[in-house]
């Protein structure tokens, strides 16, 4: 397999990684503009802007566009994180120039008829509702808000309802020229491509826009805080988040390797400890989420409200107890999960095409495979302890509570149980 790294003249980055064998490709465009680039005002316009992709161009129909990639057999999509948007299709090998054209035709044309921006408001206006009465996705949402407060990356991806509602053409129009610029877009593809057709292909289609200067996000400050939401459901959702290191920094493998062996898989700390030998939850993890300059290491467990007070006890007492006895090998089955875990999710095109782009707008290059599994061999049993130690110091965390939550501890309360 061959990576391959273009820059065209006006900033559009190409990266291809061809996979012999393959006869489907993946391809898409990936927009470093994601909720952290918007505005108090334009909270949740990324978002949208995704929604109106698919809703018409100059040249295509909402309906022509659906029908001429499956027309093919293929299919096509795109998704908002918090500091990207993406643009993707997978097709066979021969129609990957008709996956370009349509991928650059919605990203370079689009009409926001208002009749359509009105559907698509209703859509999005259903989501966020759907959202609010699904307790284990809004409670990572009001994590998020507590932990960054008062910053674009403490917001959520949907917005709220009454900026939903004022979002026009000119809102949209005005985010795409500011954030949509070829120094801000990457083209990725893997599976079955040619690199060399990719990059005459993304001349004829991108070239032409002119360079603009790069739009950066306000920085990401964890500071933490507590919120607490009592309503009666049949269970306490539960949500702890400690700061964890941003994905540049030279600890975030650390991190990973910490968060798994913790809570990562069935034979983790916390799945045994209080789901396996007390009974306490249903579900309970870690995990790891890193962005440009911060991350969050969250704790989720869903349990009764009688029970939610002994489980965040536990918790506490299970991170605390990491910093003395995580053995190495629990640091060896929780690499050996984030090894697995990678190289299975990287037999998939539209995997490797989001690795692709995800590792060039870090680093402006795609290091081997053997550099990123070296580094995650090179985490030992002291460098983890280290981290669970700085983890238990910071004296700080943010947490959310969702459901019959009134017995739960507060947040001060488990900090200085942590740090004591």
């Amino acid at each position: 397999m061959t990576v391959q790294l273009h820059t065209l003249s006006n900033g559009l980055r190409v990266v291809t990684e061809n996979m012999p064998s393959m006869e489907s490709a993946a391809i898409g465009i990936w927009v470093n503009a994601g909720g952290r680039h918007e505005l108090p005002q334009q909270n949740g316009i990324a978002h949208f802007l995704e929604h109106m992709a698919f809703k018409g161009t100059k040249r295509r129909s909402a309906l022509q566009i659906a029908e001429e990639i499956e027309d093919v057999g293929g299919y096509i999509n795109a998704y908002t994180s918090r500091e990207v948007t993406a643009y993707y299709a997978r097709v066979l090998k021969a129609d990957v120039p008709l996956a370009m054209d349509l991928i650059s035709d919605i990203l370079l044309n689009p009409v926001f008829d208002p009749r359509e921006i009105e559907v698509e408001r209703g859509v999005i206006l259903q989501e966020i509702g759907q959202a609010l009465d699904t307790p284990d996705d809004i409670i990572f949402d009001w994590l998020q808000e507590v932990a960054y407060p008062e910053q674009p990356l403490g917001r959520t991806i949907l917005g709220p309802a009454e900026r939903v509602r004022s979002f026009g053409e000119s809102d949209l129009r005005n985010f795409v020229k500011e954030h949509y610029g070829p120094g801000q877009m990457i083209l990725s593809a893997a599976g079955a491509v040619d690199h060399d057709q990719i990059v005459r292909l993304a001349e004829a289609t991108f070239g032409h826009m002119p360079a603009s200067p790069v739009s950066k996000a306000l920085p990401g400050v964890f500071h933490g805080g507590e919120r607490r939401e009592v309503k009666t459901l049949e269970q306490a959702h539960f949500t702890l988040a400690l700061e964890a290191p941003g994905y540049r920094s030279d600890d975030i493998y650390t991190a990973q390797i910490y968060a798994t062996a913790l809570g990562g898989g069935m034979s983790s700390r916390l799945f045994q400890e209080l789901r396996e030998k007390r009974g306490l939850c249903y579900t309970i993890y870690s995990q790891v989420g890193a962005y440009d300059d911060t991350g969050l290491m969250t704790i989720y467990a869903g349990t009764g409200g009688e029970d939610l007070a002994g489980l965040a006890d536990l918790t506490i007492a299970e991170v605390r107890r990491s910093v003395e006895d995580m053995t190495d090998v629990e640091i060896e089955r929780a690499r050996a999960q984030i090894k697995a875990g990678m190289l299975m999710g990287l037999e998939s095109p539209s995997a490797r095409a989001e690795r692709l782009a995800r590792l060039v707008a870090i680093w402006n290059r795609v290091p081997p495979l053997e550099e990123t599994v070296a580094r995650i061999d090179a985490v030992d049993r002291a460098a983890v302890r280290d981290h669970a130690a700085k983890l238990v110091s910071a004296g700080r965390g943010a947490m959310a509570l969702y459901g019959p939550v009134e017995k739960s501890p507060g947040l001060a309360e488990l900090v200085e149980r942590l740090a004591a």
